[in-house]
């Protein structure tokens, strides 16, 4: 990561801070953006950090902005790490027509558009790299997770067919597949579950930040499960 400039949509949250510390700590310098003002990873990095807040990243023009100012901070922009999105749960008969509507947005629409908007930063640098969020759960959906699943789905086709697009370009795009991650809002959730089992933030992290190094040339297209012992 030494010297790597990295765009971490989605930062605040627990899995895009995590992101942020183990890039910070092998030495990158972390572009934060997220529709949240403030970001307390942000403060813990320091100099390492730029954080952008109340970015919303639906708006397309909104997600260029973010990430041409992030190349603008730090000289460049080597990879882009799309962590942004949502969940929800609920059955089709008992649910609403919005839902599907909003975690399209939330999950597919986010990273297509900073992808868009920071294709020309990555065609740039000696080893672009994209990593996309997608989910185990997408591969086969679970009841009350259609709408979910299909979102996911959607960014999974978007890594293959952006893999594609940018191979020519030395721009590798791959996307990780989690299972359940271990968040204090899945234990609230699911409070007689093995935590044990599921996957760490940190874990996770680790294996996305392998995808952005320069190191991981060789695999584009890729949608990688993490799934823990789930």
């Amino acid at each position: 990561m030494t010297g790597r400039i990295i765009a971490i949509t989605g930062a605040a949250g627990i899995l895009g801070s995590a992101v942020a510390r183990a890039a910070a700590a092998g030495g990158a310098r972390v572009a934060l953006i997220d529709y949240a003002p403030h970001a307390e990873v942000a403060y813990e990095l320091g100099d390492k950090a730029f954080f952008q807040g109340g970015v919303d990243l639906t708006d397309a023009l909104a997600a260029s902005a973010a990430v041409d100012a992030a190349a603008d901070r730090f000289g460049g922009l080597d990879a882009l790490i799309n962590v942004a999105g949502g969940f929800r749960w609920e059955t089709l008969e008992q649910g609403s027509w919005e839902t599907w509507h909003t975690l399209f947005k939330m999950n597919v629409l986010t990273a297509t558009n900073a992808s868009r908007a920071a294709i020309p930063h990555l065609k740039r640098s000696v080893a672009g790299r994209i990593v996309n969020v997608g989910a185990n759960g997408a591969v086969k959906a679970s009841m009350g997770m259609g709408a979910y699943a299909a979102s996911k789905a959607g960014v999974h086709k978007l890594t293959e067919a952006l893999a594609e697009e940018l191979k020519a370009d030395g721009v590798t795009v791959n996307a990780v597949l989690p299972s359940i991650i271990d968040t204090p809002t899945n234990r609230a959730d699911m409070p007689n579950a093995d935590f044990s089992s599921w996957v760490a933030p940190a874990d996770l992290a680790a294996v996305m930040l392998f995808l952005a190094s320069e190191e991981a040339r060789a695999v584009t297209g890729a949608l990688l499960p993490v799934t823990g012992r789930v």
